[in-house]
């Protein structure tokens, strides 16, 4: 069975995807058959065919090869809002016994999943499940994705918390650069490696 890990993040827009790729990356670069996976996506684009696409999912199709969306995808909704509104709009009922189905479909053909959330850890996925609650029905160890910017320190602290008093694994985190030239940037990474210790993976800037 794969080894897999849930990528949450301090916000929306701090960088999952980008940071997901980079880890694609590098593991393939170990030789490691790596698969993707971000079960639920809203802002996803019509595609001429009638089907939709969030930009998210086809970065991470680029980066891993993958052919089969809706299994890395089942939920998909075009508004470019929270994915339980999204849901409610569309009339559907976001099932994390679904999600987790076919994430051992993933998990069987690869070394490495990374599942992408969408927003932050205690986004709502519906009335009754968060982000939260699907990392714990996947019982995988947790990457936190931060972006640097103004805020970024107690937006960590608050997520790595919430993450651990969830019951979930902090695997590691992920400095990601999202504006060009911060204030202060190595005190900041510094104070938050102080507080979250190792392993974590530094990645710049990029516009």
């Amino acid at each position: 069975m794969a080894q897999g890990y849930f990528i949450t993040g301090t916000d929306t827009e701090i960088g999952k995807t980008h940071s997901a790729v980079k880890l694609v990356r590098h593991l393939q670069a170990q030789g490691k058959r790596v698969l993707a996976m971000k079960p639920v996506a809203s802002g996803c684009e019509l595609q001429p065919d009638g089907s939709l696409l969030n930009d998210d999912v086809a970065r991470l199709v680029a980066a891993t090869g993958q052919t089969d969306l809706d299994l890395m995808n089942p939920y998909r909704f075009q508004p470019p809002v929270s994915p339980h509104i999204a849901a409610r709009e569309a009339g559907v009922e976001i099932e994390l016994a679904l999600i987790a189905e076919h994430y051992q479909r993933l998990a069987a053909d690869a070394e490495v999943v990374l599942v992408e959330g969408a927003g932050g850890w205690l986004a709502p996925l519906s009335d009754r499940y968060r982000m939260q609650e699907l990392a714990q029905r996947l019982q995988l160890p947790v990457i936190l994705v931060v972006g640097m910017r103004l805020g970024c320190i107690n937006h960590a602290l608050l997520t790595a918390q919430a993450i651990q008093a969830a019951g979930c694994q902090l695997a590691g985190w992920i400095a990601n650069r999202v504006v060009p030239n911060q204030l202060a940037y190595a005190d900041n990474l510094a104070t938050l490696k102080q507080y979250l210790g190792e392993p974590m993976l530094e990645l710049p800037y990029e516009g």
